[in-house]
């Protein structure tokens, strides 16, 4: 079983990565709290893995923290919780604020994530919340932002937000207040939509 690999991005978008280990291209997916974090294409990375053995696949999600694919197994091991959806809760809400949901038992901010509804809330609450406590949070990492073309941000953003599963009306209300002038990163871009998508 594949727990950690070190490479070269070979592509690089927001829920996934092909990640170049000497020669040989893996297809990571991953949530946008690593996206955020992971140098430009070429540079070089090293992610923590979970492999997720289906009968008829075999796929890699990849974490630039312990503590990530920590939260990542914790809510996998929730009923009704798989890897997709988990990787999806992580996009939308990162270790800490989660952290921070389950322990207040906010079912609304949870209830807000796509996929998630009141019930499915209230069992991630009753099933981590004392788990979630015991992780250690003071390993989050301070995030940078990176910039790219302007031109290519929104398409980014949007495809990203649909993966998520919202709806495209949504997404693009959302982005329609925003400034997305040149500059500005798919990171900056994705965290502004998200938090206006989360309320």
């Amino acid at each position: 079983m594949i727990a950690l690999l070190t490479g070269l991005i070979a592509h690089k978008s927001p829920d996934h990565i092909i990640l170049d280990v000497n020669g040989v291209g893996y297809r990571v997916l991953i949530p946008f709290s690593t996206y955020y974090e992971l140098p430009e294409e070429g540079g070089r990375t090293t992610l923590h893995i979970h492999t997720s053995v289906r009968e008829d696949a075999i796929q890699l999600y990849g974490f630039r923290t312990r503590l990530e694919k920590s939260f990542f197994q914790l809510l996998i091991s929730v009923t009704g919780v798989g890897p997709k959806l988990a990787r999806d809760i992580l996009s939308n809400i990162q270790p800490g604020p989660l952290s921070q949901a389950l322990a207040q038992s906010d079912i609304h901010k949870l209830s807000a994530i796509p996929g998630i509804g009141k019930k499915t809330a209230e069992r991630l609450i009753l099933e981590l919340k004392e788990k979630a406590g015991k992780l250690d949070l003071s390993s989050l990492p301070a995030v940078e932002r990176r910039e790219i073309p302007a031109d290519d941000v929104l398409e980014d953003v949007v495809s990203a937000l649909l993966n998520l599963g919202y709806k495209e009306p949504q997404v693009r209300k959302a982005l329609a207040g925003l400034d997305a002038a040149g500059g500005v990163s798919v990171e900056g871009l994705l965290k502004q939509a998200l938090k206006i998508l989360m309320k």
